[in-house]
């Protein structure tokens, strides 16, 4: 086999090492999320009979479409009107500010205290634009909401009597979907996410473990943040960054699986994509900035070791990445039967563990009125898309996570919503869609028809050992440079 052969199998086996741990970890945060929920901890909470000043923020940047819906949807929360402040936070470049000081007036003369605040600079990007408002707000709790939220009208009623106890610092609630159905792409989003909202949010709540804020949809207190440092703006995940410092503060974050808050998914590839990159980027610059921190502190080794792990979690996707091009020499290999495929059988448990995580989800997220039947096929047509794309999505993330690392900075691109709720509902083409051609479609498409090729090798030479991945990754590449290059429209 050679030196280089030596040296490629030892990449393949540390990458493919590395991911395993990973999913092993995930398989333990699914041993405690069931073993919780079996032993359901009592989240009910007595009726406020007091109520505190909440202060809401809704940070926006050009969000033309769903800014009305946003205050208006913010404007029926069941809370004391006198009690209630809303800073309408936009830094808007387009009409959409002309909307929001529309809105602002409004509901102003209505008898709500709510204020346009608008920053010409943009420095520090939502960081920034939080931490200005800070000297302005009022509450001692404060509220976020992103434009694309529609929170219920009963959120405060359910989130603010938790931080009666004086060690809650922030208040998290469930993601929800307002357009989950609308197209293919949109449902894989959802499939994702539920993971994230279910298993390893409440996991690493009922575990005891460091867990984040979201970035909206949950509930500071004014005091957490101020002895946590404030918003700081040095990574693209400053919400990431502010719940580890809030912790490591000695603040606990609450998590309420119940509580649901529904948003609109990106309905378009290149939202997506600029979505996963602000997150996989931030979460690399998180985890340079804060690892060390979290490593020399008086953290349990078990807390320590979750943080680490949940903190590498956007390098995933660059192991993934060194794992899928080494796959394609070390196929190579096993043909020439230098390589015995029976030494990578103990990493199936990585696989078994990603599916049960997943099967539990879709579980507890799936509508209860849709047949079991309907049930089984829905998860066994969507998981293994669902892997194929997210393992496709390696390349683009790999370079916002190298970007991180590195310490390169970037521009914080929003994720544009348009108010896409129903089927009827339709993109709006040159609207905040970004024409430019992605470079990244070309490296995606070879990679696509590379992969296609080592399909055909195992076919043609009967090396079957590679098959399922090697499939996987040639569909994922090929239809993600597909959704690249099409016009945006449902799928």
């Amino acid at each position: 086999m050679g030196i280089l052969g030596y040296i490629i199998l030892t990449i393949y086996l540390v990458t493919l090492t590395f991911v395993s741990i990973f999913c092993l970890m995930q398989l333990q945060l699914l041993v405690k999320y069931r073993n919780g929920k079996r032993n359901l901890p009592n989240d009910e909470v007595q009726e406020l009979a007091d109520f505190p000043i909440v202060t809401i923020q809704l940070p926006i940047f050009n969000e033309q479409y769903v800014v009305e819906r946003l205050i208006e949807n913010i404007s029926l929360i069941d809370y004391p009107i006198d009690k209630l402040q809303i800073q309408v936070i936009d830094d808007s470049t387009d009409n959409t500010l002309d909307i929001s000081r529309r809105q602002v007036e409004l509901y102003k003369a209505k008898g709500f205290d709510i204020q346009l605040l608008h920053r010409v600079d943009r420095s520090g990007y939502k960081a920034g634009a939080l931490k200005a408002a800070m000297p302005e707000v009022k509450g001692e709790f404060i509220a976020i909401f992103d434009a694309d939220f529609l929170p219920r009208k009963d959120f405060l009623k359910k989130t603010i009597p938790h931080f009666n106890d004086s060690e809650i610092g922030v208040v998290q609630t469930r993601w929800g979907h307002i357009n989950a159905n609308y197209s293919f792409l949109t449902r894989l989003q959802a499939f994702q996410l539920d993971v994230h909202f279910t298993v390893e949010q409440y996991g690493r709540y009922l575990a005891d473990y460091l867990l984040q804020f979201n970035g909206t949809a949950g509930v500071w207190r004014k005091a957490t943040i101020e002895s946590a440092g404030g918003w700081e703006s040095d990574t693209l995940t400053e919400d990431l960054d502010l719940s580890y410092r809030a912790q490591m503060k000695e603040w606990k974050i609450k998590y309420l699986e119940n509580i649901i808050s529904p948003a609109e998914l990106p309905s378009e590839i290149s939202s997506l994509k600029s979505q996963q990159y602000r997150w996989m980027k931030g979460g690399a610059e998180t985890a340079k900035k804060l690892i060390p921190t979290v490593m020399k502190s008086n953290l349990p080794l078990r807390q320590k070791v979750h943080a680490f792990i949940h903190l590498m979690g956007s390098t995933v996707f660059l192991a993934i990445l060194i794992l899928s091009l080494a796959s394609v020499p070390i196929l190579y290999f096993i043909g020439l039967k230098v390589i015995d495929p029976i030494i990578f059988t103990p990493f199936m448990i990585s696989t078994i563990a990603i599916i049960l995580v997943y099967m539990t989800a879709y579980a507890q997220s799936v509508d209860p009125g849709k047949s079991k039947l309907y049930r089984v096929g829905y998860f066994l047509i969507m998981f293994p898309i669902f892997l194929s794309l997210s393992m496709a999505m390696a390349l683009h993330n790999s370079g916002a996570v190298i970007q991180g690392y590195l310490g390169k900075k970037s521009e914080f691109v929003r994720t544009p919503k348009y108010n896409i709720i129903n089927l009827k509902d339709k993109l709006i083409p040159g609207e905040y869609i970004n024409s430019k051609f992605d470079k990244t479609i070309i490296a995606e498409t070879l990679l696509g028809i590379m992969f296609l090729g080592a399909v055909l090798y195992s076919i043609v030479f009967g090396v079957i050992a590679m098959l399922p991945l090697h499939l996987a990754l040639a569909v994922g590449y090929l239809t993600i440079a597909y959704l690249g290059i099409s016009k945006p429209a449902r799928a």
